[in-house]
């Protein structure tokens, strides 16, 4: 399996997806504790995180997989949404809120 079909399957496997650094407990940077934050007060603390400070092998192909060159990145049913700049912006917008809580199709 190639490190974009592993993406891929991750993606797919998981209705809400944040690649960070660290974890939702514990994040490693700023960007990655503010995207936590803007799901958390979004009411969705049920999201999977990868933490690509554990597989640089993921953290390189991620960059490639969404032509995104910065880490958190979100996904949501599948589709990419954006680092933690797009997360706020739709967040402050209520966009966010509506796209987390759209029923899958």
């Amino acid at each position: 399996m190639t490190i974009q079909e592993k993406i891929q399957q991750i993606v797919s496997s998981h209705s809400i997806v944040l690649f960070m650094k660290g974890s939702a407990v514990f994040p490693m940077c700023g960007f990655s504790g503010r995207a936590v934050k803007i799901l958390k007060d979004c009411g969705f603390n049920d999201f999977f995180t990868v933490d690509v400070l554990q597989d640089n092998e993921i953290r390189q192909g991620l960059k490639e997989f969404a032509n995104w060159p910065t880490i958190p990145q979100l996904y949501i049913r599948g589709e990419f949404i954006g680092g933690s700049d797009i997360m706020m912006e739709m967040y402050q917008s209520g966009e966010l809120k509506q796209a987390l809580a759209k029923p899958p199709q």
